[in-house]
């Protein structure tokens, strides 16, 4: 299945892709996509429904974050070789493991905001799966199990103050709009293998990035699994996976994202996403809401 979010922010709707491509409203069978709906009961009743039952929703509507009340937004780094090649760094003994704010998670569409103060406002295009059940010490063997889903993530980073202002990842990692999430939550059964998925980015029509999930480190059973070990994974939490080369910080010279680029990107199977980019300055007066979204249908 692909499940979605539409509305207003804030007063997103749960909403199932039927087979033409249409969004049917869920909201008449579960009141959110959250960790309390994602579960295996809850998705099976969803997947017994005939989408025709369901009322049809105008085109044109805004697509909000695939997952909602996401608690733990994980992040895994260098988890690719050819980006971790890229960037000069020794791949990882272990998976790097960094918190994204869930307050900068933001809709597949709605811009990108580059925080005050930034020179070095970078993208990435990841692979990112969404938990299903409470996880605590599970087995690699087991792993999916928890799983509920996979979806499309932008991983904007700010190099600056990630890498050259001392202290953890996270500080370039959390800021508002750097969390684009969807179009659409797959469910598990949907993608056959998702370790062979390609993977693309572009900004402003000219391709950045173009790869694959099977350059991965660390599997996504690997994943589930450690990250496990060292947190209680909730339901609706989300695991953002690593990001394939490509990305501004690794180009010779370097380039980062200005105020009037494009970004667009996706993953074979998962949807497609697009941001413009606004400097700090042309945030909307209310600060409580996404930086300017705008509709897009699927």
């Amino acid at each position: 299945m692909k499940l979605v979010r539409f509305g207003e922010p804030g007063h997103e709707k749960p909403g199932l892709v039927d087979a033409g491509g249409a969004i049917r409203d869920l909201s008449s069978i579960i009141p959110d996509l959250n960790g309390r709906t994602l579960g295996a009961d809850s998705l099976n009743r969803i997947r017994n429904l005939d989408p025709k039952t369901l009322p049809a929703v105008p085109s044109g509507q805004r697509l909000g974050p695939c997952v909602g009340k996401v608690g733990n937004f994980i992040a895994i780094g260098l988890n690719y070789a050819d980006h971790a090649a890229e960037t000069g760094a020794a791949i990882p003994a272990e998976p790097i493991i960094f918190n994204k704010a869930p307050s900068c998670i933001v809709g597949p569409n709605d811009d990108v905001m580059i925080p005050r103060g930034s020179q070095k406002t970078d993208w990435e295009v990841e692979l990112a799966v969404v938990i299903g059940q409470r996880a605590s010490y599970v087995g690699a063997n087991e792993a999916m199990d928890y799983v509920a889903g996979y979806c499309v993530c932008n991983d904007v980073s700010e190099r600056e103050f990630q890498i050259e202002r001392g202290g953890t990842w996270t500080k370039g990692k959390g800021c508002p709009t750097f969390g684009p999430l969807g179009p659409w939550l797959v469910t598990r059964d949907e993608i056959a293998d998702p370790h062979n998925l390609g993977m693309w980015l572009d900004v402003n029509g000219e391709r950045m990035q173009t790869g694959s999930t099977k350059t991965m480190i660390f599997n996504l059973p690997q994943i589930v699994s450690y990250v496990s070990h060292f947190m209680i994974l909730e339901p609706g939490d989300v695991i953002t996976t690593g990001t394939p080369p490509g990305v501004g910080m690794g180009m010779k010279p370097q380039r980062f994202l200005k105020s009037g680029d494009v970004v667009e990107l996706g993953i074979e199977g998962l949807g497609q996403q697009r941001q413009r980019v606004i400097s700090f300055e042309e945030r909307p007066a209310d600060t409580s809401r996404p930086v300017r979204e705008r509709s897009a249908s699927v």
